[in-house]
């Protein structure tokens, strides 16, 4: 069986526009943990479509009209590929007088990145623990990764197997487009949650639910174990977020805002609405919106880690 990876991805809800704030990130330190295979050829070996990872998301809606059209699909992922529109310039407010050909996308993210290896680093070391940080591959249209061959349409991911990141920049332009969820924090949390789920295969977690898993004894069971995963990332990436602010004053009035309602627009229950009209919790994966809301939040407000543990809550 190969290792589950990741996903951010999902359809969202449109809302009524909302003020949102600008990160101060500019004066940020960059990571060196940034692999850029933007351009590079793709050597897969045939389109991976894998639906534990997005659990009423994408794959369900993409599953759902192909019920209804007879398409393969697949088809329907190559019609999202080819029809996907290009990236976006994200964040607006790139260093005055930078010089030509900067990337201001790549910039943004090599500066989050680098403020979840100084957060996470410091809380390891509490613990007596070493933090390894994990690459952040940046790529265009598909890679193959260890956790197979996958398309863009699919999202950002992160393969435990690899312990690296994965992330289409043109993700952030449906993120504010097509999921209702603009702004440079929401970006930022997008890549906080993947990194979370990095920081659950380095403290044995990501390995214990896989097992958990393969043994469950009916996929109600299994998606249960998914969705306290899945929340629990949502946690990891409050309490970077938490830190962030209280020790390096990265947030800006409305920022958080745009991180709720991020988590909000990828809960399975809006997902599976507009995917099949009707909402069913058991087939869940990643939690409902309020559900993500929450656990965000709960990192948010305690910055505490411990404060994350979905596995022993009696109430998600």
């Amino acid at each position: 069986m190969r290792p589950d990876i990741h996903r951010s991805t999902g359809i969202a809800w449109r809302l009524a526009p909302w003020q949102h704030g600008r990160m101060k990130w500019q004066q940020g330190r960059r990571s060196d943990n940034i692999e850029d295979a933007r351009g590079a050829p793709s050597t897969g070996r045939g389109r991976v479509v894998r639906g534990a990872g997005l659990g009423g998301g994408a794959i369900l809606l993409i599953v759902a009209i192909a019920l209804v059209t007879g398409q393969d699909p697949t088809q329907i992922l190559q019609q999202i590929e080819q029809q996907a529109p290009p990236p976006s310039e994200m964040p607006p407010d790139a260093a005055p007088g930078a010089p030509s050909g900067y990337d201001v996308e790549k910039d943004f993210i090599s500066v989050i990145l680098a403020d979840t290896e100084d957060t996470w680093a410091a809380l390891f070391q509490r613990s007596g623990l070493t933090y390894e940080p994990p690459k952040l591959r940046l790529f265009s249209d598909a890679v193959d990764s260890a956790c197979g061959y996958n398309s863009s349409a699919v999202g950002p991911f992160y393969c435990p197997a690899d312990r690296r990141v994965y992330l289409d920049l043109s993700f952030f332009r449906e993120l504010d487009e097509q999921f209702g969820a603009p702004g440079d924090f929401a970006q930022a949390y997008v890549v906080a949650h993947e990194v979370g789920h990095h920081v659950q295969k380095l403290l044995g977690i990501d390995d214990q639910t896989h097992q958990l898993r393969r043994a469950a004894r009916s996929d109600a069971e299994a998606n249960e174990l998914s969705v306290r995963q899945e929340l629990q990332a949502d946690c990891f990436a409050g309490a970077w977020a938490h830190h962030a602010q209280a020790q390096r004053q990265l947030l800006e009035g409305g920022d958080l805002e745009e991180g709720l309602r991020a988590a909000a627009a990828i809960g399975d229950d809006r997902l599976q609405k507009m995917g099949t009209g009707r909402v069913q919790p058991e087939a869940w994966t990643h939690g409902s919106s309020e559900m993500r809301v929450r656990w965000f939040r709960r990192g948010f407000d305690s910055g505490d880690p411990d404060q994350c543990d979905t596995f022993s809550a009696q109430s998600l």
